[in-house]
């Protein structure tokens, strides 16, 4: 006998034997044991997680010599026969090469008759999203009332293209993608029958890269033993599958949380010498954060991660290097970055400023403790006045600034100064009170008159800045406050004193 791939040598042949899908098995499993049997089915799902197997399995349930059973045997004539897909009464149609109306209408017309030898007819549409409108149309009304002991059985991998009118008369069922950890339990028992050595590791790199289909997982492994033989290291399955080396992960997860933006370049072209795409490396570096969130955040991660002891003790120690609040600000900048990296001209570029953002995340200072470093300020008498402003009575100051800050070039038919003059020395401040601070303002002269002696438009003054606001713009806590939020003050209002029981 020609050899068979583990794919096919270890698809399930009754409903205990599917993986992951439980809940699904127990309510087809009741239907049948009650005698509650649709007259179609439609099982929706990703590829290789058991539609098309589960499709089989009830077709022998259902025409089972010892049946209908929620059991078959898969020994008696019925079961056989379609195991080996050669019973006349089960038809399994594909429906990317049977899309048009005539196809539909030969259907039709053969299941207007009774079953020759088994006990119901069953009709298995694999991939029926790829059927026409038209003979979609053509299927409802036999969809709906078919002969008796017909049952239709439909398998799709693209749910959202099956019409509403098809899934209406279908008792849908949805295929769940299968946990890595069931995964890893399936393939090392098939391992274990296969007499073959993989490590917890291994098995779960094949796990990890077959993204919860078990057709998948089982091809890796069917070509990790074409490749190594019956012994299976971790080296060869990463040669194999592709995977990233999780040390190089290691070194960016480190220079990210050590704050070594040095770093981040000479490991960038490491991988781009590796020969790694940056969009698949940057996935895996988003899963790496996370599963550093995970060790930082669990007790016990062994439950979540399909690791093993050694590779949760590393990642505990890159996880200790920050707290809880970083890894996840680090996890949420890398997906929110994922969404512009994927359209930008310049991957590489736009990867290094991903990561060059992360190292300097720590630096960042929440508003509360900006509040509580401003509450402290205030409460140690910091509060010190500083102005330039001189006082009533006095001359002008040299140093007096401008009232908004910009110099206005000259004026048509002005010049500007030649040569610039020594700087004065600034005085002494001088603290005076609120009542006593005046603004100084420079008087400058302006045309009045265009070119042709037409008046020129009025220039809007700006508005004038209260005394008590240029005051309080100069104490040292809210020149703090102004530095660290970027802060522009409009207006200051003084705080009203508490009623106290009197005045009320």
């Amino acid at each position: 006998m020609s050899y068979q791939v583990f794919a096919r040598q270890y698809r399930p042949q009754t409903f205990e034997q599917m993986v992951g899908q439980k809940a699904l098995v127990q309510t087809l499993q009741n239907a049948i044991r009650t005698g509650r049997i649709a007259q179609a089915y439609l099982f929706s799902g990703m590829r290789g997680v058991g539609k098309t197997t589960a499709a089989r399995v009830l077709a022998k349930a259902l025409n089972c010599a010892q049946g209908p059973t929620p059991t078959p045997c898969n020994v008696c004539e019925f079961c056989l026969a379609i195991q080996e897909d050669r019973l006349v009464d089960v038809l399994e149609i594909d429906g990317a090469s049977n899309t048009g109306i005539d196809n539909i209408r030969d259907l039709r017309d053969l299941v207007q008759y009774k079953a020759m030898r088994s006990r119901y007819r069953v009709i298995i549409i694999d991939e029926v999203h790829q059927i026409s409108k038209s003979a979609f149309n053509a299927l409802l009304k036999t969809l709906e009332e078919p002969p008796e002991k017909t049952v239709f059985i439909f398998a799709t991998t693209e749910f959202q293209k099956v019409p509403a009118t098809i899934v209406s008369r279908c008792q849908h069922f949805e295929f769940k993608k299968v946990s890595q950890k069931d995964l890893i339990h399936h393939l090392s028992d098939i391992a274990h029958r296969e007499k073959l050595t993989v490590t917890p590791y291994g098995f779960g790199l094949i796990a990890r890269a077959s993204e919860g289909s078990i057709r998948d997982s089982l091809s890796l492994l069917d070509q990790a033993v074409a490749f190594c033989g019956p012994t299976i290291g971790d080296a060869d399955l990463k040669e194999i599958l592709g995977a990233i080396n999780r040390d190089l992960l290691f070194e960016f997860s480190s220079a990210v949380l050590e704050e070594a933006p040095g770093r981040i370049f000479p490991l960038v072209e490491k991988v781009i010498e590796s020969g790694y795409d940056l969009r698949t490396f940057l996935k895996e570096l988003i899963l790496h954060f996370r599963d550093l969130l995970l060790v930082r955040t669990m007790a016990r991660p062994q439950d979540v991660l399909a690791v093993g002891e050694d590779e949760v003790a590393l990642l505990r120690s890159e996880a200790n290097k920050a707290g809880e609040e970083d890894l996840l600000r680090c996890l949420q900048a890398l997906q929110n970055g994922e969404a512009s990296f994927k359209f930008s001209s310049h991957p590489q570029i736009a990867f290094e400023t991903i990561l060059i953002k992360l190292c300097h995340y720590k630096k960042i200072v929440e508003v509360k403790d900006a509040l509580t470093e401003l509450d402290a300020l205030a409460k140690e008498g910091r509060a010190v006045v500083e102005t330039r402003m001189r006082p009533s009575g006095t001359g002008p100051s040299p140093t007096a600034p401008k009232p908004y800050g910009f110099r206005r070039p000259p004026a048509m038919g002005e010049s500007g100064p030649s040569t610039p003059g020594p700087v004065p020395a600034k005085p002494p401040a001088v603290p005076v009170s609120v009542e006593e601070r005046k603004p100084v303002f420079r008087t400058i002269p302006v045309k009045t008159a265009g070119p042709a002696g037409n008046p020129l438009p009025p220039t809007p003054t700006p508005p004038a800045r209260d005394r008590e606001t240029d005051g309080v713009l100069q104490q040292p806590n809210v020149k703090l406050f102004m530095d660290k939020f970027k802060a522009r003050v409009v207006s200051v209002e003084p705080i009203k004193p508490p009623r106290t029981d009197e005045e009320e």
